[in-house]
């Protein structure tokens, strides 16, 4: 008796590990351009996408900086304004306004956060992901404070984040280890992982994604 196809009906499975910060803009690109590639093959394979920590500035001021003077710091006036101005046409380009108002600073809460929002479910950890990716770079919120966060994690439906923020130390020692572990391998953000193997550093665009999901089910088809 034929067998239907029902072995080629099912997806295969590809995990996707991300690695970044909360404050890097590309992180925000990355996730876009591979959310495309996810869409354009959600037909041959199902994803499964967790996000893990990486802390770009670790001095970062806990009570944050005017995100313009932090980038005239760091890069000087006229390279901040060329970063600035590129950012925007790339946010531009992806539907977004690139809003640098507002504040930047530490993330480690950021993290904390979406770390806890993890052990219940990698769904809702991505949708707190995007939240505080809009909430920093599109409508100039301060990421690093607890109001902020808090109305982010009840906006995906997160319980316990009041007691979480509550507590600086909950959570913190997960995080950091995590960020300890992350740096021995990754040099840059956003820094993505498919199936635990193929390894993409940057804001890739979806074909190079695209590539990369094809890759890994050649791979699972062979084994």
């Amino acid at each position: 008796m034929a067998h239907l196809g029902i072995s080629n009906s099912v997806k295969k499975l590809i995990r996707v590990d991300i690695v970044s910060d909360t404050v890097c803009p590309w992180c925000f690109v990355g996730k876009k351009n591979l959310e495309k590639a996810m869409n354009a093959s959600k037909d041959l394979y199902a994803f499964e996408v967790q996000w893990h920590p990486y802390l770009l500035n670790p001095s970062a001021p806990k009570e944050g900086v005017t995100k313009i003077e932090y980038y005239k710091m760091k890069f000087g006036e006229e390279q901040s304004k060329q970063i600035l101005s590129r950012m925007t046409k790339v946010f531009q380009g992806l539907g977004f306004d690139y809003d640098t108002s507002g504040l930047t600073g530490s993330t480690l809460d950021s993290h904390r956060l979406i770390e806890f929002a993890g052990h219940q479910g990698l769904d809702k950890q991505n949708m707190l992901v995007e939240t505080l990716f809009l909430s920093y770079f599109c409508e100039g919120k301060f990421i690093g404070d607890r109001q902020v966060l808090l109305e982010a994690a009840n906006k995906v439906g997160i319980t316990g984040a009041e007691e979480l923020l509550n507590d600086p130390n909950k959570g913190l020692a997960e995080v950091e280890e995590e960020v300890r572990k992350n740096s021995t391998f990754v040099r840059g953000v956003p820094h993505f992982t498919i199936n635990g193997k193929h390894k993409l550093s940057g804001a890739q665009p979806p074909e190079v994604f695209l590539n990369a999901f094809q890759a890994v089910a050649n791979e699972n088809s062979q084994s």
